[in-house]
């Protein structure tokens, strides 16, 4: 336990910004997830709507420090693709909102 003036408000400042990361990290992966089951169920149209949101949503992360650039990069990457794999549409990255 901290014993200090400084060190309780260091501790509280700590409680909540791993809140906030942990929201932003669940966020993250839910936008991830739910992309990933539209695939899944053939509704690609629906998913590729979806992907300038994860886009942002990843991009932020990025920019907070919650993932690392180049994992950001990795999973819109690994989106995309897995996206246009199936279908006729021309690859392109889609432009944020």
């Amino acid at each position: 336990m901290p014993i200090t003036k400084s060190a309780k408000k260091a501790l509280r400042q700590n409680k909540r910004r791993r809140e906030k990361n942990l929201r932003q990290f669940d966020n993250l992966k839910e936008t991830v997830k739910k992309i990933k089951k539209l695939a899944d169920d053939n509704k690609k149209e629906e998913a590729i709507k979806l992907l300038p949101a994860a886009y942002k949503i990843i991009d932020k992360s990025a920019k907070n420090g919650i993932i690392k650039k180049n994992t950001a990069d990795r999973k819109k990457s690994r989106l995309t693709k897995m996206l246009y794999k199936t279908t006729n549409q021309p690859q392109t990255t889609p432009t944020q909102p």
